[in-house]
Formats: structure tokens, sequence, C-alpha cells
């Protein structure tokens, strides 16, 4: 990659060149972002996972550029105005918007009023008076009527069209007008449509709306943008026209004469049509445009954000688990896991109304947790959870036996899904459902993964963002949550093996079916006798896979095969056996990481090595907790304002959280109501993603219920 592109890199994200150089080698080499952060830190200096996917990002952006510049080069060459210095700017571009600009007066365009001119054969015309020669416009057009131009006034409107067009086609005045409306504010206006469509009343408080552009929240851009593509608002930006124009003329004038009187009013004219019929519209859309990139980068980020939290949810483990899809009419869909997520039993039970079937229901779920030695009870979230909540805990279970409320958002997704079909081809969608849910409990990562993320209901405005780099976003944060914790070689899923670095479908696929045939892995080293799996690909996957029971315990941690002629050296050193020193904490705290460095191991992955020695394969997440809800709080009216609440954080926005404290709808703490949580001696802005996280229990107090828009206001007292 060009030097350049380095360059701008490091300096964007505030890191060294031969960091960016170094991960640059390594993704042309085929390693993946997990694999890089994780086992190649003495190459990054130590960059985190993160780092390395804007790297990988800035990289694939710069390669497209370099494609897009030998196309406009080739078009340039190709209309014989390509000259050595537009080249050598073409080439020293780093930024698009640079790039296009230079590439605008070259671009083929449909047909314009300065084009009919030029047929006209005005364009010598408009040149002349482009130079600031002539006294008199009118004298200088003279020679050019006739044929197509009927008059002179024809032949100085043509002129003044071609200046215009010129003008709309500069480099520096589109950058000069971009920089003014930056700095300007962003107006918005509600259409004639507006007035009469009732669901347009929710963007009500966007109607007559003012806020400079540099300071405007990301959600409420959004919104805005969302409006205006429904049709229901204006957008503009409050650019003064004649102060623009000014300056434009200025700066159009300070390289020539001044014009004289007569052919400054031509100039005038061209100056005052080409910013309001070309770059006003042109350039209010540009800067709207990168303020929705900066809003879908700050968006995207928190959607990552809650999904990283969502994904590293307490597990519960390996458990015999019940699993309850709640439901009034229809009825509970119940079904009943294995340790491993294995379908052992499903039925429908109706102890809520109209059926009121409570007596029968609690002897079959009773009958049920025996039977199947259930451990652990997930609920789904949705419609009658809190009924079905108080059903169960009224049932007589166990005291070992947990009771959870799961969020069921997109369990219809994937019951619909290819996957689901494919696991369990003979039940139908409530049973799926049910299941999925239950496997969220047991482990939401393993499960999770299967959704399409924006299926989640989590993040903000996930459907306006740019869906490429949502997309990308979220493909590096399931990688990178997979990657994260781990993947039992022998339990996973083809799905979650899929997001193994270095592995993907085909060779997950793969994994399976020898896992399959063979009776299941008894060491790493047998990946390579998965077919189509070769040094590349188990170099990249192997660490991050894990094999239990395994001859070589190092099989079943984070420590790299291609690490493990060090530890048995450690252990060599300590006097013991691999097998004493993985998992001994006094035997590790007596290793000097700085012994064992060598070659291309330096002290960051031989201080990763001990440390992982210490606790080998942990898993990262926390337990899960139980949960329970306000016993009195079942409906929007049970609520008074003052009354303090357990919840439960369903999602995290730039402007606050969302939080289930038992009833229909999910409160709002707004980010204003939430300094309470933070050290006395906070100061500055308030980010909520810093301050709660997705799935948190927390303490709130209602500030005010509005019945009529099922609205909860809520205070953050706690957490």
């Amino acid at each position: 990659m060009k030097q350049i592109y380095i360059d701008y890199i490091a300096r964007e994200l505030s890191v060294k060149d031969w960091q960016v150089e170094n991960c640059i080698h390594l993704f042309e080499e085929g390693s993946t972002i997990p694999f890089i952060s994780r086992y190649r830190k003495e190459k990054t200096g130590g960059l985190d996972d993160e780092a390395v996917a804007r790297i990988k990002h800035w990289a694939d952006v710069f390669t497209e550029m370099e494609k897009r510049k030998e196309s406009i080069l080739s078009t340039i060459d190709g209309q014989g105005k390509l000259t050595d210095a537009l080249r050598a700017q073409i080439e020293s571009c780093v930024v698009s918007r640079e790039l296009e600009d230079l590439y605008l007066p070259f671009r083929p365009k449909r047909r314009t009023r300065a084009t009919v001119a030029r047929e006209k054969g005005l364009e010598p015309l408009a040149e002349r008076l482009m130079s600031c020669v002539p006294d008199d416009p009118r004298k200088e057009a003279a020679p050019f009527v006739g044929g197509q131009v009927a008059d002179v006034e024809e032949a100085l409107a043509g002129a003044r069209d071609i200046i215009a067009e010129h003008l709309s086609e500069s480099a520096p005045v589109r950058e000069t007008l971009r920089r003014t409306f930056r700095a300007r504010r962003i107006v918005g206006s509600p259409t004639k449509a507006a007035s009469t469509a009732p669901e347009a009343s929710k963007y009500r408080s966007y109607f007559n709306f003012s806020m400079p552009l540099q300071r405007i929240p990301s959600h409420n851009l959004l919104a805005m943008l969302r409006a205006r593509n429904e049709g229901f608002l204006s957008l503009g930006i409050d650019a003064d026209p004649e102060r623009c124009t000014a300056r434009m003329y200025d700066d159009f004038c300070r390289t020539r004469r001044r014009p004289a009187p007569r052919l400054a009013e031509q100039l005038h004219a061209a100056v005052d049509d080409a910013y309001k019929r070309l770059l006003e519209p042109s350039i209010t859309n540009e800067v709207l445009s990168e303020a929705k990139e900066k809003a879908d980068l700050e968006s995207i980020a928190v959607f990552g954000e809650n999904l990283t939290q969502l994904l590293l949810s307490p597990p519960v483990g390996q458990k015999r688990t019940m699993a309850i899809d709640p439901g009034f009419r229809n009825g509970c869909k119940i079904v009943c896991l294995d340790e491993r997520g294995g379908l052992l039993h499903h039925e429908i039970l109706f102890p809520h109304p109209p059926q009121n079937e409570k007596v029968k229901s609690i002897m079959r779920l009773s009958d049920m947790v025996e039977t199947y030695g259930v451990e652990v009870i997930a609920i789904g979230n949705g419609t009658a959870a809190r009924e079905t909540e108080e059903f169960v805990r009224r049932v007589g279970l166990p005291e070992t036996v947990k009771v959870y409320t799961v969020s069921e958002d997109g369990a219809s997704i994937y019951s619909a899904s290819e996957v689901a079909r494919k696991e369990f081809p003979d039940e139908d969608v409530t049973v799926r459902g049910a299941v999925s849910i239950g496997r969220r409990l047991m482990d939401p990562l393993a499960e999770l993964v299967k959704i399409d993320p924006k299926s989640l209901g989590i993040g903000q405005y996930q459907h306006d963002v740019d869906q490429g780099l949502l997309r990308e976003k979220l493909d590096n944060t399931v990688v990178s949550c997979v990657n994260r914790v781990g993947v039992n070689l022998n339990t996973a899923s083809a799905y979650l093996l899929s997001y193994v670095s270095g592995i993907g479908p085909v060779l997950a696929g793969n994994i399976v079916s020898y896992r399959d045939a063979a009776g299941g892995f008894s060491s790493r080293k047998e990946l390579m006798k998965v077919p189509k799996l070769g040094p590349k690909a188990f170099e990249q996957c192997a660490g991050f896979l894990r094999v239990a029971g395994a001859e070589n315990p190092l099989d079943n941690s984070a420590v790299h095969p291609e690490s493990y002629h060090l530890v048995d050296r450690m252990a060599a050193d300590l006097g013991v056996t691999t097998k004493e020193l993985v998992g001994n904490e006094s035997l590790c705290a007596r290793i000097d990481p700085a012994k064992y460095v060598e070659g291309d191991f330096g002290l960051p992955t031989v201080t990763d090595i001990v440390k992982e020695l210490r606790k080998p394969g942990r898993d990262p997440r926390e337990a899960a907790q139980e949960f329970r809800f306000a016993d009195d709080i079942h409906e929007l009216e049970d609520l008074k304002s003052g009354m303090e609440l357990p919840g439960i954080v369903t999602n995290v926005t730039n402007f606050g959280a969302f939080v289930d404290i038992g009833i229909h709808e999910n409160g709002l703490i707004h980010v204003s109501q939430m300094r309470g949580a933070l050290p006395k001696d906070h100061r500055g802005p308030v980010d909520p993603s810093k301050v709660v996280k997705l799935h948190q229990q927390v303490r709130v107090s209602v500030i005010d219920v509005d019945l009529e828009r099922g609205r909860v206001s809520l205070r953050l007292l706690g957490k």
C-alpha cells in the first residue's frame, strides 16, 4: 500500500506508521483481525481488535480508492486533458471528496444549460468574460450573434451559464462553501404533507427546528433525515446567500484585474446563478451527507457496543433447562432441553385467561421439572411474561431451580430461519422459538450469533444508517466476541464455528462432518485432518478452539500451538510436567516472562501465555444472576411518580437507556437523569454506554407517567 495511505491511517487512528504497515502486511498474508490482535502483539504494538479492525477498514477504503483513481485517470486521459500536474494532484489524494472535486469538471454529465451554450459556440465568449479584460461585454458578445444565437442577450446568457457551471465545478469554491455551511445551523420545517398525515406527529419536535450542525446529536439528525425521507420535513442550512456570493465574487476577482462596471454586472449575475441553482443545493446535500456519516458512525458504535454486551451476557452454562414462551390465548409454549441444548420434550400449557387451566398447568409443570431434571427456567419477556413468572413461582419449585427472564427479541426471526429448520426440521416455529429462549440462557453467544443483530432490539436507527458500515461493524463485533470467549471444538454448532478466526462456513461444515464421523476431536492437531483445513487456516483458528479433556491441557486454553514449546520449557525449568504447570498459580508466579522471549515471541506474547496458564480457558463472561420485578407493578396504571423500582436495561442509546420495569412498556432514563449514579466530581457530558450496560440490573425512580402516549420517564438511582 502507498505510503500516503499508511501515513493517513496512522494520523487518523493516532498510531505509528509501522503499526499500520505491519497490520496491512498481515492482512495480505491472510491473517484475521482476532488472530492479529491476540497473537501478533509484537508486530502491532499491542493494538486491540477494535484498532486492528479500523486499520482493516481504511485499508479496504484505500484499495477501492486506488481503483477509482485508475478509472478517473483513464477517463480524463481519454478526453486528452490529463496534464502531469493534474495526475500528481489525483494520485496524491487521500480524501474521496477532494478526488471527486478534481474529477468533477471532466465527469461525463447530462445535457445542461452550459452544454447547450457550448454547442452554440459560446465558450470562447465565456472565457473572454472570465478573463476580466473586456470593458463592454455587449460589444464582446456581438460577433457571436447569428446561427443558433438570436441576439446579444442570448449570447451573454449562454456565457453566464458556462461561467456558472465553471464556478460550480471549482474545487476551491466548493471547499470554501463547505466550510461555511458546516459552521451554520441545520433548519427543519414541516412540509404540506405533515399537516395532514397523523403519522407525522412523531416528528413534531423537529418542525421549526434549528441547531448548529456541528452540535446536533446523532439521534436527532437521523430522526430529521428519516422525517425528510418520509416527506414530512424539509431540511436546509441557514447560510447567508449574500455573504456567500460576495465571497465567491471576491475570490474570483482576486487573481484577475478588477472588472469594469458593465462586466461586473454580468459576472455578479453568473455568480448568483451558480450559487442559487447549482452550488447551494449541492453543497447542502454534501454537508448533510457528511453530518449523516458522522451520525452513522456514532449510531453504529452504540449498536456495536450493545451487541458486544448482549453476546457476552452471562451464561448459566450446561444445565438442564426449561424454556417458556409465554402467551394468553395461545398458551405457554414449553420445551425441556438437556445440558447441551438438545430438545427433550415440548408441550403447551394454558394457565392464563381465557382457558385458566391453572391446576392442570401446575401439575404438568411440576412433573416436567422432576422428569427432566430441570435446573433452570427461562421465561421469555414478551406478552404474558409477568403473569407467567408469577405462575411459575407459585408452583412450588425445588429451591435449587432458578428462574430467569430472557429477552425474546429475534426469537421469531430465528424460528423461521433456515438455520432453525436445519436444526429442528420436524418442529414448528413455536417450538423452535422456545428452544431459542432456553439456549439464550444457557449460552447467549452460541445462540444469538444465529440471528441478524438488527432483529435483536438494540441500538438506534439501525435501518437508517449506512448498511455497509453497519454490517462490517456487526460482523467484526460477532467475530470479536466469539474469539474472545473461545469455542468448544467438540460441541459448537457449525454456525458458531463459522465465526472462528480463519474458518468460515465451508470449513465449519467440514469440521462438523469430520467430528460426527470420528466421534469428536482428541486434540487441536487433529484439525489438520479436516478436509481443506490447511496450515494457514490452522494457524488462524487453533488458538480460539478448545478441546476439553485433551491429552495436552494446553489444547483447552488460549495458548496457541505455536507457543507450546515455550510452556514446555517453563515447565522443565520448574522441574514439573506441563500438565502440572497448567492451572497452578503458585508455579506460574515463579515464571519470569522475560526469560522466555525469543525470535517472534516477545514480552507481550510471553506475558499473555503466563496469564493464560494461571487460569486456562477461563470464560471472560460473568455468571448469570436471578432477577425479580416489583411484585405490585404489572400495568402502566400501577406506576406513580416517586416510586423506586428494580429494572433491567434493555437498550442503550446516545440519548439514554430503556429499562424493563415489569410492565408492557419500557421506561426511558434520559441521559439527563443519569448523573445521580455518577461520582460527584464527574464533569462534562454523560455517555450512557459508560453509565449502564445492556441487561444490567438497576434501580430507578419514576419521574413521570404519560398514560396517553404509553411512556414512562425514569431516573437512575443505582446499579
